[in-house]
């Protein structure tokens, strides 16, 4: 396959990168070239840092002068043409962007990031919209079939900030659902806990799982389904979907966990996608220094189903 060779880089590191191990600093400078060829060239001193040898495990300072060396790497790890129309609509579906942060919309059937047979995913697609774009990484994901607000950090330092805010959970986010039949009012938080089976990725309720927590708000009846608002206390796999299902209100169109006669009669009325969209987030703006809400609308699709049905 055609090969493309990237010519040495001298780099100075900024304030910005400082503490950063060089590892992953080289991923993010050589898209697309493999883990184990980015030791390997480490291991063989063909990385250097103020022209001495160092180990993959390096924190970087402020004002190191980085060597990276020539690389090849096959057209098959390139990013994708911007051209093509799953990648140029992304630029519609930005809700938000400053010089630090961009927020996406992302639509259901595109995955967060390629892998696992996808040749791209959203993260790839931004990166080939902005050519010129330092620093582009994902701040938390999405399920592929899920729709919504998508944070991607421009800076380290913001990717670092957000990250904290994960941590601590401190930054809030709000799915809308429509699930199976009338929720119950009483079942305001749902505390079962999740296992993820290493061999298919499903999820289950078990003992044995990690401790998971998502809240419940009722949005709207209708007739045999209810509009749910979920906010995940937990980051958990499938969480929402999973917590959902295990009260007997699966989310419609969900093809791992839900009703296959539900969804059925959703698909009736022009469903034909999982209804579950990331539709607020709440965080705080570090470098504006306030507390920001960022929503994205729902696609027209799954408020023409809302539109359809029957309100209780």
């Amino acid at each position: 396959m055609e090969q493309i060779n990237h010519s040495v880089r001298m780099l100075e590191i900024s304030q910005e990168n400082a503490k950063q191990r060089i590892d992953n600093f080289l991923r993010l400078h050589l898209k697309g070239v493999p883990k184990s060829l980015i030791y390997r060239i480490v291991r063989k001193g063909e990385v250097r840092i103020n022209k001495k040898r160092i180990k993959p495990d390096y924190k970087l300072q402020t004002g190191d002068i980085v060597r990276i060396p020539p690389v090849r790497v096959s057209v098959g790890n390139a990013l994708p043409s911007p051209k093509l129309n799953a990648i140029a609509q992304l630029e519609s579906r930005i809700v938000y962007e400053d010089d630090a942060l961009l927020i996406l919309n992302k639509p259901s059937g595109i995955a967060v990031h390629g892998g696992s047979g996808l040749s791209f995913g959203a993260i790839e697609g931004l990166r080939a919209l902005r050519p010129d774009a330092r620093f582009l990484e994902l701040v938390h994901r999405l399920d592929k079939a899920t729709s919504g607000c998508l944070l991607i950090a421009k800076k380290r330092s913001m990717l670092r900030a957000l990250h904290e805010q994960l941590r601590n959970k401190t930054m809030h986010k709000q799915y809308l659902a429509l699930v199976k039949g009338a929720w119950d009012k009483k079942d305001r938080s749902v505390k079962e806990p999740l296992l993820k089976d290493s061999q298919n990725s499903i999820v289950k309720v078990s003992a044995l799982g990690k401790q998971a927590e998502t809240r419940f708000k009722i949005m709207q009846r209708y007739k045999g389904a209810t509009l749910i608002e979920a906010s995940p206390v937990t980051g958990r796999t499938h969480q929402i979907r999973v917590h959902s299902a295990c009260k007997g209100h699966n989310i419609a169109g969900d093809d791992r966990y839900g009703s296959l006669e539900f969804s059925k009669s959703m698909q009736k009325l022009g469903l034909e996608r999982l209804f579950l969209h990331a539709a607020h987030i709440t965080f705080y703006h570090p470098i504006l220094d306030k507390q920001m809400t960022i929503s994205a609308p729902l696609c027209d699709s799954l408020a023409k189903v809302l539109e359809k049905l029957q309100r209780s």
